[in-house]
């Protein structure tokens, strides 16, 4: 079992930047931060693994978030830049110990309780 907490979320205009935090009560090497916005399914934002040395990212956040992981402290970070009002919604942090690197939700086991993004034009 593996508990995950988020944190870093808020409210911001365009163009802002936020960090979000994810504490894992264990490290796991493959990890992902999700979002979900009100309607919509779930979508795959970035990934990391292979001890944080490759990462994946959705078309939509390329150049503009980064994913990061400190082993040391099992956190799990998404640095939010340039952000635009399509980019709000919920987001989640999420751990599987198969499909690393997928951005597919469906392949993740364990899920934080979710920290809100909004972003205003």
């Amino acid at each position: 079992q593996v508990q995950l907490v988020e944190s870093g979320g808020g409210s911001v205009q365009t163009g802002g930047s936020l960090r979000l935090s994810c504490v894992a009560s264990k490290y796991t090497s493959c990890m992902g931060w999700f979002r979900q916005a009100p309607g919509k399914e779930r979508e795959g934002v970035a990934s990391i693994y292979n001890g944080g040395g490759s990462t994946n990212y959705a078309d939509s956040v390329k150049g503009r978030f980064t994913i990061s992981q400190d082993n040391g402290r099992s956190t799990l970070y998404l640095q939010m830049q340039s952000l635009k009002p399509e980019d709000t919604a919920t987001y989640y942090c999420a751990a599987t110990g198969f499909f690393c690197g997928s951005l597919d939700y469906r392949r993740y086991i364990y899920w934080g309780q979710g920290t809100q993004v909004t972003v205003s034009s």
